[in-house]
C-alpha cells in the first residue's frame, strides 16, 4: 500500500471513476502540449516538471483503479523486453 492510498480513495469517492480517467486524459495531453512547447522554446523546464507531477498522480490513481499489483507485473515485463532490445544490435525502436 502506497501512502497516497487514502487520497486516491478519497479523490474515487469524491469524483468517481469515470471522472479521474477524463481526468487523466486531460493531464496526459496537457504534458504533450508542454512538450511540443518546450521543444520550440515557448516553457521553460518547470512547466514540464508541473505537467509531468500531474500526469504521475494520475498514473498512481489509475493504477490504484485498476490493480496495481497488475500494473506492477506488466511493467516488469514491459522492462525485460526492452532490456532484450537493448542488448540486441539490430533491435528497432521500442513500441
Amino acid at each position: 500500500m502506497t501512502k497516497y492510498h487514502d487520497i486516491y480513495r478519497a479523490a474515487l469517492a469524491k469524483w468517481g471513476e469515470e471522472a479521474q480517467f477524463d481526468q487523466a486524459v486531460e493531464e496526459c495531453a496537457e504534458l504533450i502540449v508542454a512538450l511540443k512547447h518546450f521543444k520550440r522554446d515557448k516553457v521553460d523546464l518547470q512547466e514540464i516538471v508541473d505537467e509531468l507531477a500531474d500526469v504521475a498522480l494520475m498514473v498512481g490513481q489509475l493504477s490504484f483503479m485498476l490493480g496495481e499489483e497488475r500494473v506492477e507485473q506488466t511493467i516488469e515485463a514491459k522492462l525485460c523486453k526492452l532490456k532484450l532490445l537493448l542488448a540486441s544490435d539490430d533491435s528497432p525502436e521500442p513500441s
